[in-house]
């Protein structure tokens, strides 16, 4: 184990494209709803207007697969200037529905990582994005009895950490985060005195990309497979 792990004493783990596969199927939902509009726009106009929408109604409804539907359904609406048959409505809710529906896929060498890292610290589950959506995916991984406590998270920022580590009483120096988002699992860790590690997924939501500038000078670490967490923390 490094010198600058040695205080650990609890570890966090991020659940969407770190313990399981998510961003994927935003993907997938996308590429779908572009489809869906090809009477309206081209699939790179459809694709920037949706993920504007997004963002503009990330303050009213948040995060996750809900959230995601109605910017859809309200996308679809501004792009066809209104005219948008009603089964096209139907067929965009039926996406959001059959992303709901979609199996867990656990990411290689999850389960095996927190049967090991459980045994010598406590582990916690911080997450953002719809409560029901997230307490419906962690009951179906199978994971549950590995944490200690779980928050679901309406966003994560340097002060929704803070304000989680000193409901659990957890001193930051004590603290590494582990996650898929450099926006969201890493850089709120370095800035509030916790540690984090960076395990990139193959693909990244526009809005969780961060600079060359927002890193330079953070202090993380970054691997390649969950399983590394194991050979850095000795």
């Amino acid at each position: 184990m490094t010198e600058e792990y040695k205080d650990i004493k609890v570890i966090g783990f991020d659940a969407d494209d770190t313990l399981w596969v998510n961003e994927t199927y935003f993907r997938e939902a996308e590429e779908a709803f572009g489809r869906l509009l090809s009477d309206y726009e081209t699939p790179n106009k459809i694709d920037q207007e949706l993920f504007k929408m997004e963002i503009s109604n990330l303050p009213i409804y948040g995060y996750g697969v809900k959230a995601f539907i109605l910017s859809m359904v309200q996308s679809a609406l501004e792009l066809s200037n209104y005219n948008v048959p009603n089964k096209t409505i139907e067929a965009i809710l039926n996406i959001g529905k059959d992303m709901l529906e979609k199996p867990v896929e656990l990411l290689d060498g999850v389960e095996e990582v927190l049967e090991v890292l459980s045994k010598k610290y406590r582990l916690i589950l911080a997450t953002k994005g719809d409560l029901l959506d997230q307490e419906r995916k962690l009951e179906k991984s199978g994971l549950t009895n590995y944490f200690h406590h779980i928050e679901v998270l309406s966003d994560k920022q340097d002060v929704n950490y803070s304000k989680l580590l000193a409901h659990l009483d957890i001193e930051p120096s004590e603290f590494l985060m582990i996650g898929n988002s450099l926006k969201s699992d890493v850089l709120p860790l370095v800035n509030i005195g916790a540690h984090a590690v960076h395990v990139p997924f193959h693909t990244t939501w526009a809005h969780e990309e961060v600079t060359e500038k927002e890193t330079n000078g953070k202090t993380y670490k970054t691997i390649s497979t969950l399983r590394d967490v194991i050979k850095l923390l000795g």
